[in-house]
């Protein structure tokens, strides 16, 4: 950094700034006014935000995406040298898991060492990536402690389709490797956020492994209760509907469904990993929830020659309502009954796929419909009377036509 004028060009660069953290925390500041730059080398993203065009299902953010291009409070840029010009730079990338269930650690560490040379001690970095505990610390040593750097962990604990509308109601955790890294993150956050809530390095890393094993393990819970009232023939939803009904102590019982996307899994086995896959509730919520499409699957073998059988999975995004496809069960669902012999056709509302056909297409041509995702285009869908319905969510009323 070579001046003052240098370092005031944009007030937040955001490090993997068009990805599904990145690009709604950039909007959201660039709507309170920052100089927000969102630094990505996906150039069919950047071309579509650029012209005001949002890469993927946001809720809301769309119009604020328009009003800060107009406003030139937002820019993209693939040049990594852009990062030397900004007050606080924000890390967004993701932490992936490998084959073995433990994090890469080493390539995001790998990656800050290709940032370093464009950081400086006088920045604050956000590292707001989901990370395996202690991280934080290395990035410290890898940056080195002959500098007073300021290094701030503020986890995102964002639902994913309703970003813009969560940054600005939702409390901000912050934590920070000294305190002056503390207070300029808290002094950014206060920005968007009502509240700040400050905590340990420790504590705020556990928190976000903590919250997503948390939301596993219930849908484990609600899955077990699922396989079990099913293999004794009660119907699952009219029996959670009787035990939630005016009886608070049972409300955050979930209805059963498909666990997955690219948060509640990984960090699940990021927190298994970190506590010597000694997480039991962790490692029985992955067994049930991978495993309810190996259930579905085998009871529909109890009722059909499968290579015989036409089945289609309605939705194959991983939550309802999106376009995101990462880790979805769907396609677990699908591989599996191709390995039996199906003839499977797949559908979605928002997922764009040229091997998809139209929800009325698979109505009409299967024998068996599995609902992997309750998109709310779903609701109310009638089917003939020989299609056999799997769902899971409780979704589709079933008419006769």
């Amino acid at each position: 950094m070579t001046s003052e004028e240098d370092k005031e060009l944009f007030d937040v660069v955001i490090v993997g700034g068009l990805g599904h953290v990145g690009l709604p925390l950039g909007l959201v500041f660039a709507d309170k006014g920052l100089n927000v730059c969102l630094y990505d080398i996906d150039n069919d993203k950047a071309n579509q935000v650029k012209n005001g065009v949002m890469p993927f299902i946001e809720y809301s953010a769309e119009p604020v995406l328009k009003k800060v291009l107009e406003q030139n409070k937002l820019t993209v840029s693939p040049d990594i040298k852009i990062i030397s010009k900004a007050k606080y730079v924000i890390i967004t990338i993701g932490t992936p898991v490998d084959e073995y269930q433990n994090p890469k650690t080493r390539s995001f560490l790998e990656f800050f060492e290709n940032l370093k040379s464009y950081l400086d001690a006088s920045q604050t970095i956000i590292i707001r990536s989901t990370v395996y505990p202690r991280t934080c610390q290395q990035v410290l040593n890898l940056l080195g402690k002959d500098k007073e750097w300021k290094i701030a962990y503020c986890p995102e604990r964002i639902v994913q389709g309703n970003s813009i509308k969560e940054l600005r109601e939702l409390p901000q955790i912050v934590a920070g490797l000294n305190d002056k890294a503390v207070e300029e993150a808290s002094k950014l956050f206060s920005v968007i956020s009502p509240r700040i809530i400050e905590t340990s390095i420790g504590e705020a890393e556990l928190v976000k492994l903590f919250s997503n094993a948390w939301r596993y393990i219930q849908f484990a819970v609600a899955n077990q209760f699922y396989m079990i009232a099913h293999n004794f023939g009660v119907d699952y939803d009219k029996l959670r509907y009787a035990m939630i009904e005016g009886y608070e102590r049972a409300h955050s019982l979930p209805s059963a469904g498909f666990a997955a996307g690219p948060c509640l899994l990984k960090d699940t086995m990021q927190l298994n990993a970190f506590n010597s896959n000694n997480f039991l509730l962790g490692n029985a919520a992955m067994m049930i929830n991978e495993g309810l499409p190996n259930f579905l699957i085998e009871d529909l073998r109890k009722q059909y020659d499968l290579s015989k059988t036409k089945v289609g999975i309605l939705g194959m995004a991983f939550k309802a309502d999106i376009d995101d496809i990462r880790d979805s069960l769907s396609f677990k669902l699908g591989k599996i009954l191709r390995f039996h012999g199906a003839k499977v056709y797949y559908s979605d509302e928002y997922v764009k796929n040229p091997d998809f056909v139209s929800k009325e297409e698979l109505i009409n041509k299967c024998d068996v419909v599995i609902v992997g995702v309750p998109h709310s285009a779903y609701k109310g869908i009638s089917m003939p009377k020989h299609v056999k319905v799997v769902d899971l969510w409780g979704i589709i009323k079933k008419n006769e036509i």
